[in-house]
Parts: C-alpha cells; sequence; structure tokens
C-alpha cells in the first residue's frame, strides 16, 4: 500500500467533514418555513441519509457483486417515501445478467424497476417496468427473475446501456397480514474473485457520499416549493416536475402543498376509484419525509380508510385530534405535502381541500360524518406498531 493512497484518503475523508460541516446550513435558508420542527427536521434528514448515501456509492456500490439493500425505513426515509412501502434496490449495469430468487410476498402493490443514470440524485429515466401481475409466481409465493440485455424465458427485465440500478416497491395495505419479498440477486456472467479493501475505493466512496448526501438535501424542499403557488391543490407530479426520475410506475402522485397553523384544519374529501390494485394517501413535512409512522397517524389506505356510507373518503390533516377515524396528523409542523396514489387505476378523481378554522370543522363536515372513539384511536396507533415491526422484520 502506498503512502500516497493513504494521503488521498486521508484528504477525501477531510473534504467529506468539511462538506457535511456545510451542509448543515442548508436547514437555515429562508426558503424554509422559519419553525423549529422544519428545520430541525432537515438536520434530522441529514443525519438518517448518511447511511444511505454511504449504502450507495460504497457498500453496495459495485454491480460485479450486486446485493438487495433496503433504501428506507421509519429512521431514515426522503423523496416521498410511502409510509405503506418497502423499497430494495441493487445496482447493476446495463451489459451483464443477474438472476433474482426468491419469495415474492405478497404486498397488494409489487413492481421492479430498471433504472437509468439521470440528472438527479436518484437517476433518471425509468427504462422498464415489471408489475406483480406480470411476473410468473408460484404457488408457493417462489419466483425467478432475469435482468439483462438479452432476452430470457418466463420473467426477464430487459436492461438498457444506461441501466445501472433496479429498484422493487412493495405496497403493502394491510400492515398485520401482508409478507416482504426476500430473494437475493446474483451476477450470472463471468466470476471473479471479491474484491479487497481499497483506499481508492473508500476516497471515491467518500467523495460520492457526500456529494449525493448535498443534492439530495438540497433537491426535495426545492422540488416542493414548486406546489407552493398552489396550496391546497391537488396536482400531478409530473405536472411540476421535468425531470425524468426514478418515480412509482402504474400511477400519476397527485401532490398538495400545505401550510397549517395550530387553529386551523383542512378537509380533503374524494370519491376513491372502485378498481384500483392499491390506493393510498401519504403524509410528510416540507423536506418531502414522511412523518413517523410508527407511532403516529402519517397515512392512510384502502384497507385501513373508514368510507362513508356512500363510499367518500373524508380525510382531516390537523394538529389536534379531530375525532374522525382519517386524520393525518401534522406532528408539529408547519407547512408539507399530502400524496394520493390510485395505482393501476383507470380512474384518477382529484381530491377537493378546503382549509377552515378548527373550531368549525364538526360544523364544516357532512352531516353524519363517521367518528372514532379513544379506545378506537389507541387501536388503531398499535396496529401500526404491529405492522411496522412484521413489515421491517425487527
Amino acid at each position: 500500500m502506498q503512502d500516497d493512497d493513504i494521503e488521498k484518503l486521508t484528504a477525501a475523508w477531510d473534504a467529506f467533514c468539511d462538506d457535511l460541516k456545510a451542509a448543515g446550513r442548508i436547514p437555515l435558508r429562508p426558503d424554509i418555513p422559519d419553525h423549529p420542527l422544519d428545520r430541525a427536521a432537515g438536520f434530522q434528514q441529514l443525519m438518517r441519509n448518511i447511511s444511505l448515501a454511504w449504502q450507495f456509492h460504497y457498500e453496495y456500490r459495485d454491480p460485479l457483486f450486486p446485493e438487495l439493500a433496503r433504501y428506507f425505513d421509519p429512521t431514515r426515509k426522503q423523496g416521498g417515501d410511502n409510509s405503506d412501502c418497502v423499497y430494495v434496490g441493487a445496482q447493476i449495469n446495463g451489459t451483464d445478467t443477474y438472476r433474482i430468487r426468491g419469495d415474492r410476498g405478497s404486498a397488494r402493490y409489487f413492481s421492479v424497476v430498471a433504472v437509468e443514470t439521470g440528472a438527479t440524485p436518484w437517476g433518471g429515466r425509468v427504462a422498464n417496468v415489471l408489475f406483480g401481475h406480470q411476473i410468473e409466481t408460484a404457488p408457493d409465493g417462489s419466483f425467478e427473475l432475469w435482468i439483462g440485455p438479452e432476452p430470457r424465458p418466463g420473467n426477464w427485465l430487459p436492461t438498457t446501456p444506461d441501466t445501472f440500478r433496479i429498484t422493487f416497491r412493495q405496497y403493502f395495505a394491510d400492515w398485520e397480514t401482508e409478507r416482504p419479498m426476500r430473494a437475493q440477486i446474483d451476477r450470472v456472467s463471468t466470476q471473479l474473485p471479491a474484491p479487497l479493501l481499497s483506499p481508492a475505493a473508500l476516497a471515491r466512496g467518500l467523495t460520492d457520499s457526500i456529494r449525493w448526501l448535498r443534492d439530495s438535501i438540497e433537491y426535495w424542499p426545492e422540488m416542493l416549493a414548486r406546489w407552493k403557488p398552489y396550496r391546497n391543490q391537488f396536482l400531478s407530479y409530473w405536472q411540476l416536475e421535468k425531470n425524468r426520475i426514478d418515480a412509482t410506475p402504474g400511477g400519476d402522485p397527485l401532490v398538495c402543498y400545505w401550510e397549517l397553523p395550530p387553529d386551523q384544519a383542512l378537509i380533503i374529501r374524494v370519491m376513491p376509484p372502485e378498481e384500483c390494485v392499491y390506493w393510498g394517501v401519504e403524509f410528510g413535512n416540507t423536506w418531502w419525509e414522511t412523518m413517523d409512522y410508527r407511532y403516529r397517524l402519517s397515512n392512510t389506505n384502502m384497507h385501513y380508510a373508514v368510507r362513508e356510507d356512500d363510499g367518500e373518503l373524508i380525510v382531516v390533516v390537523s394538529h389536534e385530534d379531530p375525532g374522525v377515524p382519517n386524520w393525518l396528523d401534522c406532528s408539529g409542523f408547519a407547512a408539507g405535502y399530502v400524496t394520493f396514489r390510485w395505482m393501476l387505476s383507470e380512474q384518477q378523481p382529484i381530491p377537493q381541500v378546503t382549509q377552515i378554522p378548527l373550531d368549525e370543522l364538526h360544523q364544516r363536515l357532512p352531516p353524519g360524518v363517521k367518528h372514532i372513539s379513544p379506545a378506537e384511536r389507541i387501536e388503531q396507533l398499535a396496529i401500526r406498531r404491529r405492522g411496522v415491526t412484521r413489515r421491517f422484520g425487527y
């Protein structure tokens, strides 16, 4: 090992630390809501995503030795992560052939995409996609998937020369009974000896990790700011975002920006489509990060949502418990987003939003609207804890 290798590694470490310190000024920028929790969440996201940056740019970077790794969980998230979802992916290339074998699980919505390099921290265009119903699966849940440029019989996901990642998305409706995928990826081209620890690779990982971390922390609040002029309006993600990005296929996310003082509330009303593989409501802060979905009501979906007798969905966003079943808890934040997804549905209804004084809420809700008791609320939260434990395997 050469002395200059260690010198370069030391220099990369020093630059990483300096750039990380500089990134700590991002949450203090004037375009971030001037509220202690909203600014603190930026520092929290920096800390939470250091490990994700390192995972992408060092631990799981080598497409010759791919591994399926989870992106987000209850304490590491960004980019409008869905509270119902397990995100799993692997770094690959567009020239080799890979095979994935395992148990598909039973998530209500399931997809795998091949992603190309691009202009955003998460890459660019989705080159190809397979949905759960398109993947041949044995009665016991086992499946085999081939990934590569050359066609294969059975399940095959084509890659392109610019492909650099595959991403699995599993959206769970019933958190307590649906099972996540368990699988392994292998490169089936010529086998090579595993690489040794390399100072040069470490240095490269440090340099690329801090760049990705800084870019991704900046990217999402800047993205959400595009919705700010359209407060309380649901717009398709693609109406305001023109960059190609690894977004969930099968339905346009309908995104709404909200700002809410403690003495006000939002009423959101919509008639969900009947023919829909999965639908859900996501809720997060100005960093485009979901609220805590272990201990707070940060979302609902087609399994848990309580609909009115005519099928209408009524959601209330507020800082205090409004006593209705479909409550999105602001969790102390002053601003953020709500996203509706109607996945693999021909209908894409647009939710309607009304902002009102909190003390007028029950006069403004329709007569006979359904309510929830304190004991039922406690059980709602207990279900979330049990579901998160089952999904993430703690």
